[in-house]
């Protein structure tokens, strides 16, 4: 895979809308100076692109615009990175405008930038997966960066430092803290800290071997069952299969998929209908092993891992459970593409 050069300090990083337009909407106006100084005090420089904050409306109603902030990103020789402002639900309506230009394309090939989102995003990493370039499942601008504490999160911000020259992300371990999600998103909650809760459970093995490997493919559980199925928009499995986003089975075959679910809270039994489309799609028959982000806030905890057992049928692949990325919070990120090794609740990178 093409590997990015890592940032710097006073590397410039592009902030993109390529799903909701939140971000440029007047009830997110104090967000973006608080995610903007964050961002500064890494050593980072913020630059926001042309579209990124025209709010929901246009942002919805103009996909080739959020594709066009994309593209100039890549050809701006002067930004090192490129992060998403938020998630959303349909990114996808973006492939048509990036994958059928060969302009677009060969920039991917020829300036390789870090690029680094989660949820939605995931289909934004699949492509990217697709032309190969290594990218990362990490923090957003707005959701972290802009995170309303006094600061961001510590585990948060240690992960987003491996990304700059002199760190690597040799390890992942447990985060000591686990945070619950905000549900009042008014500007009177700035500098409110989040409620807290020691971690209990720490890595889960749920099952298999406590020792496997492979390469890091996966996302956000919803955004893979959408668009393997359309459930949520109808021509995003037209879309996505016209492309080849999912990887194959073959495709997959020694690799670690990571997966996680979303704000949405998905119930047991919803839960156990997005893992049946991977399995559908060959995909527990073709990797090492799953590793399985800390449910959203903890709900479900337990509930889901019977499911995961009985959906997976294989008792020999490995499950590794409640590991910090995707959104749960504090978050790691994971790299598309690395080669990892399990081993005994560790998560190391070779």
């Amino acid at each position: 895979m093409l590997i990015p050069s890592r940032l710097k300090k006073g590397s410039k990083i592009a902030i993109v809308s390529l799903s909701w337009g939140i971000l440029g909407d007047p009830s997110s106006s104090f967000c973006i100076d608080l995610g903007v100084k964050r961002m500064k005090e890494m050593g980072l420089e913020p630059v926001f692109m042309p579209n990124a904050l025209k709010g929901e409306k246009f942002i919805q109603d103009n996909p080739d615009a959020r594709a066009s902030d994309l593209k100039a990103a890549f050809a701006d020789k002067n930004i090192d990175g490129i992060f998403c402002a938020i998630g959303g639900n349909d990114t996808f309506r973006t492939l048509p405008f990036l994958i059928d230009d060969p302009e677009f394309v060969k920039l991917v090939h020829e300036h390789p930038k870090v690029f680094m989102g989660y949820s939605d995003t995931t289909v934004n990493h699949l492509m990217f997966y697709k032309l190969g370039l290594q990218t990362y499942y990490g923090p957003s601008f707005l959701d972290n960066f802009a995170d309303y504490g006094k600061d961001m999160l510590e585990y948060t911000k240690e992960s987003v430092k491996t990304l700059f020259y002199g760190h690597t992300l040799s390890e992942i371990h447990p985060a000591p803290l686990w945070f619950e999600n905000r549900k009042d998103f008014s500007e009177s909650q700035l500098g409110v800290p989040r409620i807290s809760h020691k971690e209990e459970h720490g890595f889960e093995l749920l099952q298999g071997d406590e020792g496997f490997s492979g390469e890091l493919i996966g996302g956000c559980l919803e955004s893979i069952s959408d668009l393997l199925t359309g459930d949520c928009h109808s021509e995003e499995k037209v879309i996505c299969d016209r492309y080849g986003i999912f990887p194959e089975k073959d495709e997959l075959h020694g690799k670690v998929l990571f997966i996680e679910t979303c704000e949405e809270c998905p119930s047991p039994e919803k839960f156990a209908y997005e893992l049946e489309q991977l399995k559908k799609r060959g995909v527990f028959e073709a990797v090492n092993g799953v590793i399985v982000g800390k449910p959203y806030d903890e709900i479900y905890y337990e509930e889901y891992k019977p499911v995961l057992k009985r959906v997976i049928d294989d008792p020999a692949l490995p499950i590794l459970y409640n590991v910090n990325f995707g959104h749960s919070h504090p978050k790691t990120i994971l790299p598309y593409g690395a080669g990892v090794i399990c081993l005994r609740g560790r998560i190391v990178f070779t």
